[in-house]
């Protein structure tokens, strides 16, 4: 996969997850932390979604993270389209990373055992939907629910 942000192109297949990380994040423009890379590079690394409380818990076994801190990190990087954020069923929010999140027009399948939720770019999505007069769209948000391969 090559990602072309500025005229850069990174070929990220070939890099590690923290390189990979490093390299997204040098790219907005802003300062690269530690804490950014880290979490960051945990997400590229798996192709699921994990909570808040997931990925602190699994970034906890190696080192401590703060709640707070990784709280502003998901934040940060969702705010600047590097990570995927969605809220499931239970209306938690998740967080996944990786280059099926080019855009949030897509539908989201949450598994009703499991709780993973899996994004389906290449599920047709209607594109026209008719709201009374005086409302007007800003996001719609697709989430099938059932039970995943894995579950089954």
């Amino acid at each position: 996969m090559l990602l072309f942000r500025n005229l850069v192109a990174f070929n990220l297949e070939s890099m590690s997850y923290h390189s990979q990380a490093e390299a997204l994040i040098k790219e907005t423009q802003s300062r690269v932390t530690a804490a950014r890379v880290r979490v960051l590079a945990f997400l590229l690394k798996y192709s699921r979604s994990f909570t808040h409380n997931e990925i602190e818990q699994e970034l906890g076994i190696k080192e401590p993270i703060d709640s707070v801190t990784l709280y502003r990190v998901l934040d940060w990087l969702a705010e600047r389209e590097l990570i995927h954020k969605v809220a499931g069923a239970d209306q938690v929010w998740r967080f996944s990373a990786g280059s099926a999140h080019a855009s949030h027009e897509h539908a989201h399948f949450q598994c009703s055992k499991c709780a993973t939720i899996t994004c389906f770019n290449k599920v047709k999505l209607p594109r026209n939907i008719s709201l009374p007069p005086g409302f007007s769209s800003q996001e719609v948000n697709f989430l099938i629910k059932g039970i995943c391969p894995q579950c089954c």
